[in-house]
């Protein structure tokens, strides 16, 4: 049966040394003439010619050695091809094809940028980015940086007391003796897109999937995306439901917050950011799901990151940072803690799923929580029962909560305003049809 290493073809064709070239840019391979896809040995008609035209033509053109080997079954006889897998990259006719999964690929664009670096023990991130200076690095993300890292201990002391150019050489973020790397353009930069295109975060919410009801974007260096997407999705994206044990209000998301920071932590150091695309969260009343474009190594399968794995982070000059920062581990725990997190929280694990598109994380909960119509009594005044009513229930209107609160509904409008003025309430659309969203408890 054909797979990922072996490749059945019942006559021989020279446009068939693609496969060959494909195989060793991959993991190597068998590739067999005189068998039938099904792999029926239908048999060759000059076995012993191929013998010798087929290593040759691949040494002219390929410039690599292959083993020819010529089998008989049933008085049949086959040729099978054995390729090994070659360190550097091999090219037919300035062509590079790839072996994936059972089909042969040529290699165009940022995929062929992506395998020629990894065949130089290179990342995405870790080559050269001309025109960066230190004058134009964000002094913010040092600042936070250093903060994270000496909270952490993950660096010494008297590291992170260096002027910033020799605290990126100290985390290995000089390519060469001139330029810095392009994970510098993304930690440090301001203005990551000035070098990177879509190295930023898109939000949007939805009522369906054809239906965006709005949406935000979130610029600046990583560090600062993380901590403004995970404020942003906490505030303004997800409802909080609100309980009282004893005097105490208690809060909870339907997604946790470190499950969400996780995730979102988890986007950044795996993405392909030479795809161009943003990080990609989509929240909905019953779900929510984050997409990022990158893909799991060789071999790998979303089963797998239910259990503990190693780390093989897409960029690992980002994740370095971020561990140094506290702000990831390295030890392949990262959807680990996700699924803990959520079952710790009693809510949905996370569903976890892969293709050509990319890589998502998917939490899904409850549409809707209950309404409560009736107020603990820890929750004195007006303007407290005022903003529990509309944290269950989005929709209310005055004369509901003057007739809930036992207050005149002029009262209620001027609580209403108060609450508004302070940015802690915000009405989306009008009297009729609008809602209520909170925007701080």
């Amino acid at each position: 049966m054909e797979n990922q290493n072996i490749e059945y073809k019942e006559t021989w064709r020279d446009e068939y040394i693609k496969w060959i070239c494909g195989f060793s840019n991959a993991n190597g391979g068998k590739l067999y003439i005189g068998i039938s896809d099904k792999g029926i040995v239908t048999g060759l008609k000059e076995p012993k010619k191929l013998l010798e035209e087929i290593p040759n033509k691949t040494k002219d053109i390929l410039g690599i050695l292959v083993n020819v080997n010529l089998k008989t079954k049933t008085k049949k006889q086959y040729l099978e091809i054995i390729i090994e897998p070659y360190p550097s990259p091999v090219s037919y006719k300035g062509q590079y094809h790839y072996r994936s999964g059972s089909t042969k690929q040529e290699l165009k664009g940022a995929a062929l940028d992506k395998f020629i670096l990894q065949k130089q023990g290179k990342h995405w991130d870790s080559v050269p980015q001309p025109n960066i200076t230190i004058k134009e690095l964000a002094k913010s993300a040092f600042d936070y940086f250093k903060i994270k890292a000496a909270d952490t201990k993950r660096m010494p002391i008297e590291f992170l007391k260096d002027k910033p150019n020799i605290l990126l050489e100290r985390l290995h973020l000089k390519a060469d003796k001139i330029y810095y790397k392009r994970a510098v353009a993304l930690l440090f930069h301001p203005d990551p897109e000035k070098y990177v295109t879509g190295a930023y975060v898109k939000v949007g919410f939805f009522n369906s999937d054809d239906d965006l009801a709005f949406q935000d974007e979130i610029h600046g260096h990583l560090f600062e995306q993380v901590e403004k997407t995970v404020d942003l999705l906490l505030t303004k994206y997800l409802k909080a439901s609100i309980s009282y044990k004893g005097l105490n209000r208690m809060e909870q998301y339907p997604v946790p917050e470190a499950a969400i920071r996780e995730a979102l932590l988890n986007a950044i150091v795996h993405k392909d950011y030479s795809s161009g695309n943003p990080i990609q969260i989509s929240v909905y009343n019953n779900k929510l799901i984050i997409w990022n474009e990158g893909q799991l190594p060789d071999d790998w399968t979303v089963e797998r990151l239910k259990t503990k794995h190693p780390s093989r982070p897409f960029n690992p000059d980002i994740a370095n940072c971020f561990f140094r920062a506290g702000l990831i581990e390295t030890w392949g725990r990262g959807t680990i803690k996700i699924i803990n997190e959520c079952k710790q929280a009693k809510v949905p694990q996370p569903i976890f799923k892969y293709d050509l598109s990319g890589f998502i994380i998917e939490f899904n909960y409850t549409a809707k929580r209950p309404f409560l119509s009736t107020i603990p009594k820890a929750i004195g005044t007006s303007t407290d029962k005022v903003m529990y009513f509309i944290a269950n229930n989005e929709t209310i209107t005055i004369s509901e909560l003057s007739e809930k609160i036992n207050v005149g509904e002029r009262t209620i409008k001027r609580i209403l305003k108060q609450l508004q003025d302070e940015n802690k309430i915000k009405r989306l659309g009008g009297n009729k049809g609008g809602h209520w969203e909170i925007r701080s408890l």
